[in-house]
């Protein structure tokens, strides 16, 4: 037997009481967005069997009383309550309203039962801080929105939060980056299910790809989270952005703050969920982006203006967190901007022309079999405006260079 079928073994047998893995309950709140809450209605609701996709029941269930606001000023009603996710196999929380309220008391307590009961519990973007609220990522790695990565790390530090990735499966415990991350997730967990052409015909229905190359560093900007601002770190922060054309290290900056480099590393890390030498190299591959997009520097001059020891170092660098060469990106952003008009996104000229990259999968699978899905009415608000999902963007620039798009459990 394979370590994945042996695992999928340990896994269902731990399923308990009416729990069935094909099963999938979906927890809905109030003022979560519409986007990230529609994603698993879709994966796990849809009876796909004629393109080969096999089928789950799924079951809406509200966290807490409705009706459930969301993007838009619609007002859902969901048909199940709390005590639903007691079937669930696989429990999905694909957003909450705010990073900085608590989530229900109630909720949190299903999830934990339904987690100790041996349910697969997955956080879609900020979904990841009800799972953190909830106490189920301690000890754990994960991911969410690179903008909230920070906040996490900071709220939560014994979660080891790693903006770097798209998805981060951990056996029993899933997490996505924001939005359309959560698309990648959903996929990997019926490619983990029912295999590579199961998730393949999805893809092709949903009409995206399969496996996305690289994780979320291509969306990422220079800024770090608010907080810092306050912070005695954050001249020196302010220092290193204004001198990265100058070759540098981190020792550098921990004399300009009087610390000890082992005292500046855990200061940082816990204003940023970031160590500085990573966060260092992101600023300099981040710059030379700039250069490349801005200027017709030769890649060695890009590599001398932003501090880089050599053109082979920007190079690797560029190409673990890009998926690019520098040559090849500059020359795919020439080749895709508008002509007279604003320049097109870089993200969307690198997912044209990087080929994508295989991955590894989990190695925890879990089995499904077939049921049917659950409804879930709408209605529009009279006259209001949706809640947001969470306060104004807390930027976020990530720590190590890039691996793959998702991470799954050693």
């Amino acid at each position: 037997m394979s370590q994945d079928s042996a695992t999928a073994t340990e896994a269902a047998r731990k399923l308990t009481g009416r729990r069935r893995r094909e099963v999938v309950a979906v927890l809905l709140f109030s003022g979560g967005p519409i986007f990230e809450s529609s994603i698993p209605l879709s994966v796990f609701g849809i009876d796909r069997q004629d393109a080969g996709v096999p089928r789950y029941r799924l079951l809406v269930c509200g966290g807490e009383e409705g009706p459930l606001r969301t993007t838009g000023g619609l007002e859902l009603s969901a048909p199940y309550g709390l005590e639903a996710i007691s079937r669930a196999g696989t429990v999905v929380v694909p957003a909450w309203r705010s990073i900085t309220s608590p989530p229900p008391a109630e909720a949190l307590e299903a999830l934990r039962r339904a987690h100790e009961e041996g349910a697969r519990i997955v956080g879609l973007c900020t979904g990841a801080f009800v799972l953190a609220a909830a106490g189920l990522l301690d000890g754990r790695p994960a991911t969410t929105h690179w903008m909230y990565a920070p906040t996490l790390a900071k709220r939560y530090p014994s979660v080891h939060v790693d903006p770097r990735e798209l998805f981060v499966d951990d056996g029993d415990v899933l997490t996505s980056a924001g939005t359309a991350a959560g698309i990648d997730l959903c996929l990997h967990i019926v490619r983990t299910d029912h295999g590579t052409e199961a998730a393949g015909a999805l893809a092709r229905r949903l009409v995206v790809p399969p496996r996305r190359s690289g994780g979320q560093e291509r969306y990422l900007d220079r800024s770090l989270p608010e907080e810092i601002g306050s912070d005695p770190l954050a001249e020196v922060v302010a220092w290193a952005l204004e001198h990265l054309h100058e070759q540098f290290d981190v020792e550098t900056l921990a004399a300009r703050a009087y610390m000890s480099r082992r005292t500046f590393d855990r200061r940082f890390r816990s204003l940023t969920g970031s160590a500085p030498l990573q966060w260092l190299i992101t600023q300099r591959v981040l710059q030379a982006q700039r250069l490349l997009e801005t200027s017709d520097y030769s890649v060695d001059e890009v590599a001398g203006r932003c501090g880089f020891r050599s053109p082979v170092a920007l190079r690797g660098h560029f190409r673990r967190q890009l998926g690019s060469s520098p040559a090849a990106y500059r020359a795919a952003y020439r080749a895709r901007r508008p002509q007279g008009g604003a320049l097109e996104s870089v993200a969307t000229v690198l997912e044209t022309s990087v080929p994508a990259q295989g991955t590894a999968s989990s190695r925890r699978t879990a089995a499904a079999s077939s049921a049917g899905p659950s409804p879930v009415t709408a209605t529009a608000a009279p006259g209001g405006s949706a809640e947001g999902v969470g306060p104004g963007p807390e930027a976020y620039a990530p720590g190590r260079p890039a691996l793959p798009g998702q991470r799954s459990a050693p």
